[in-house]
């Protein structure tokens, strides 16, 4: 038995890193670069990156609206950093004209914690999680400043700041699971695909 179809947004960001650990869970992994590249997934990473940069190639490969139309039908939907900020269904200190796709009733606020050299590690108490803590990276992190009705909190620094959020089959993580070893978000993001 095949496992789900998952497509990795492929216009910029760590690709390859979602791509390892999906395809080490099971999954059949494409990677997404067009709008036919859509039809036929089981879910969808959008990976970490340069949000601003994304929402404009996406733009300019005709990307937006399909992408739009997908999460709106359903798709399940990982997004992690800039993931999660194009995810959000609303954006502070984007760049000029930055839009996002929408459907995770959030509003994010983009490279919150300061530049590259102000990243930081943190253990998070997830509970929705079986296990240890959750041990995350934070890269010019973007951070949940408002989580509306239709989203639930997943994960909070020890500060009491939202770093991840769920609705439904939408997941948008402001960390980056894939590189500290940490695999039980995708397990879950995978568990979500293979219900739908």
């Amino acid at each position: 038995m095949t496992g789900p179809s998952i497509g990795v947004l492929s216009l910029q960001g760590d690709v390859r890193e979602h791509a390892r650990v999906l395809e080490a869970l099971g999954a059949e992994v494409s990677l997404v670069r067009r709008p036919t590249e859509i039809a036929g997934l089981d879910g969808l990473v959008l990976p970490g990156g340069e949000s601003g940069v994304m929402d404009r190639l996406a733009r300019s490969f005709g990307l937006q609206e399909p992408l739009r139309e997908a999460i709106a039908s359903g798709l399940p939907v990982l997004g992690t950093c800039a993931g999660l900020i194009l995810l959000a269904d609303r954006i502070l200190d984007g760049t000029p004209g930055q839009q996002t796709l929408g459907g995770l009733d959030v509003t994010v606020r983009r490279n919150a914690f300061g530049s590259q050299g102000e990243s930081f590690e943190a253990d998070l108490t997830v509970p929705s999680l079986q296990g240890p803590a959750v041990h995350a990276a934070f890269i010019r992190a973007p951070l949940i400043e408002e989580v509306g009705p239709g989203a639930r909190v997943v994960a909070a620094l020890p500060d009491g700041r939202v770093v991840a959020a769920r609705q439904g089959h939408l997941l948008g993580l402001a960390f980056h699971p894939e590189s500290t070893g940490e695999t039980r978000f995708h397990e879950l993001f995978l568990q979500t695909a293979r219900e739908d």
